[in-house]
């Protein structure tokens, strides 16, 4: 009887959660966008920095504390899950809401740049067998050079007389700036809510570690990410929709697994191998879905959703039967 109501607790906790995230999700797009007319800022450098860290917070939260507490498959698993589901699941729904414009930056740099990321993960972590403090130092580099990156592009849209939709004048900024901060407390404590419920309910299911980082605790954390971009979407604020996924992924791997690495050397199992290369193919699939149109239309949203059915199916069946899946590790 106990143990019935604390599952109905849960999931209680878990609707709360969902709660949190989206309302603290509507206002922090809101106040995001509002914030990139009144500086004029363009809302692709939002989505890829302000937007994308806040929407990461979660997963650097628990990805730090899992490294610390020695916990090294949630650490990656979490990081690693979350970017596939960002892409394949939430960018899938995200352009079959509305299809997604792409602009030509996102394609030729922030795209390949998360694919390079990803691809250094898969390498430190199969060479090495961890991801040691140096990794995590290469990591920081790389984010740095990113955000010199997005400065010299606001310079640049703001030279170029980029056309940007007249501010209201009645959006005070601080009260923009306490939207944001309200909202992303809402998110990151309705992230952890709904992350702490989902881990207990599928820990009476019995699975392991790695899965439940993989799926439980990475859609946990990357629920900020959908509804961000979902609710973007559906406000045709397609540049935030892409920027945010894009910019939270590049996050992930450069800050938090960079910062987790720095603090504490984590461990790189075998078990990582299949799913890091998942990770570096959807970034492939991302571009070749996008670069020709600048777009990515319905159609290629619904080949993505496909493609997490299929990755989720084979999560599935290991949790269900670990001889079984795809791939057995």
């Amino acid at each position: 009887m106990v143990s019935d109501m604390n599952i109905v607790l849960q999931f209680v906790l878990l609707a709360v959660g969902f709660v949190l995230l989206m309302k603290g999700a509507d206002w922090f797009v809101d106040g995001a966008s509002k914030v990139a007319d009144k500086f004029g800022i363009p809302h692709l450098v939002i989505g890829l920095t302000i937007v994308a860290f806040g929407t990461s917070a979660p997963e650097a939260a628990v990805s730090i504390s899992a490294a610390l507490k020695g916990s090294v498959e949630l650490a990656i698993s979490n990081v690693v899950g979350s970017n596939i589901m960002n892409v394949l699941l939430i960018l899938g729904l995200s352009s079959v809401i509305y299809p997604l414009a792409v602009k030509k930056s996102t394609i030729w740099f922030d795209i390949p740049y998360v694919f390079l990321a990803s691809v250094l993960l898969l390498l430190f972590g199969t060479m090495n067998g961890s991801i040691g403090r140096i990794d995590g130092l290469i990591f920081w580099v790389l984010l740095i050079i990113y955000i010199f990156y997005m400065i010299r592009l606001t310079k640049k849209s703001q030279a170029s007389n980029e056309e940007f939709e007249p501010a209201d004048e009645n959006d005070k900024i601080w009260k923009l700036i306490l939207l944001i901060l309200v909202g992303g407390a809402m998110i990151v404590a309705g992230s952890n809510v709904t992350v702490d419920a989902a881990s207990n309910i599928a820990a009476e299911f019995g699975m392991d570690e790695r899965l439940i980082g993989l799926t439980i605790v990475a859609f946990g954390t990357s629920l900020p990410e959908l509804v961000t971009s979902c609710i973007a979407a559906k406000k045709k604020e397609t540049d935030i929709a892409v920027g945010n996924i894009v910019g939270s992924n590049l996050f992930n791997i450069l800050f938090v697994l960079g910062t987790s690495a720095v603090i504490t050397p984590i461990e790189y199992r075998t078990e990582f191998i299949f799913d890091s290369i998942v990770a570096v193919l959807v970034m492939v699939v991302l571009w070749l879905l996008v670069f020709r149109k600048q777009k990515l239309s319905r159609a290629g949203g619904i080949l993505m959703l496909v493609m997490y059915g299929a990755y989720f199916a084979n999560l599935l069946m290991q949790a269900l039967n670990p001889a079984g899946g795809i791939i057995n590790p």
